[in-house]
């Protein structure tokens, strides 16, 4: 009897997805335009982070948002609601994640010469989105005080592809069982050049740190623009 061929489809599917996120990320330098993807877990805080920071920013950068979910425009709605910002709502029928072809569906219906950062709110998963290259210049998450401080440990791949992790919900901490040097630590563990910010989206502590490094980064970023 012939043996049964064994196909690995998923090294092929990230090599090509790989391709193509460095492809759209030279394309955003060469605009000049800085894609920021957030990730984090349902529940954590990532749109009224991200409200905070919008507003916090767009008087200094051209801002848009891409707003990913499964089937909803729930948040996409609250965005330009409390923004007043160019908000796109992004199904991904179904899947988890978005990759860097959907990315780039989603940035064609933006005018990218009107814009300076481009914010991506991946689907709430902490496992899917850190597999996928979404050809962002930089990922963030936010880990919630709720959610416990032993999710480095348990997610270990999303903590290690992200340049920031947001520590939001940081008022609640006296009421929970979380350790923050403990989750630090933890943080460290997986990724030691991450940046840990502790943050509180809903009264704003913390906020204009990441707010802060995120401008810095923009500005940066568009010193690499090809001239």
């Amino acid at each position: 009897m012939d043996e049964v061929r064994i196909i690995e489809i998923k090294k092929s599917v990230f090599e090509n997805n790989d391709r193509d996120a460095d492809r759209l990320r030279g394309e955003l330098r060469d605009r000049g335009v800085f894609l920021l993807n957030l990730m984090s877990s349902p529940g954590s805080g990532k749109t009224t982070t991200l409200v905070r920071t919008i507003n916090l920013l767009k008087d200094k950068l051209r801002i848009a948002v891409m707003e990913a979910d499964i089937d909803s425009d729930v948040d996409a709605r609250k965005i330009k609601d409390a923004t007043g910002m160019e908000t796109i709502q992004l199904h991904t029928g179904g899947m988890c994640h978005l990759d860097a072809e959907m990315t780039r569906q989603g940035l064609e219906n933006i005018d990218m010469q009107a814009v300076d950062l481009v914010i991506l709110e991946n689907v709430g998963n902490l496992v899917c989105p850190a597999e996928f290259d979404t050809g962002s210049c930089s990922n963030v998450m936010i880990l919630s005080v709720p959610e416990g401080h032993d999710k480095p440990l348990k997610y270990p791949l999303m903590f290690s592809v992200c340049d920031v992790v947001l520590i939001n919900k940081i008022d609640v901490a006296p009421y929970f069982d979380f350790d923050l040097d403990e989750c630090i630590a933890n943080i460290r563990m997986r990724n030691p050049k991450a940046r840990v910010i502790p943050v509180c989206a809903k009264t704003g502590e913390g906020v204009s740190v990441f707010t802060d490094w995120l401008a810095e980064e923009v500005a940066k970023w568009k010193t690499t623009k090809k001239q």
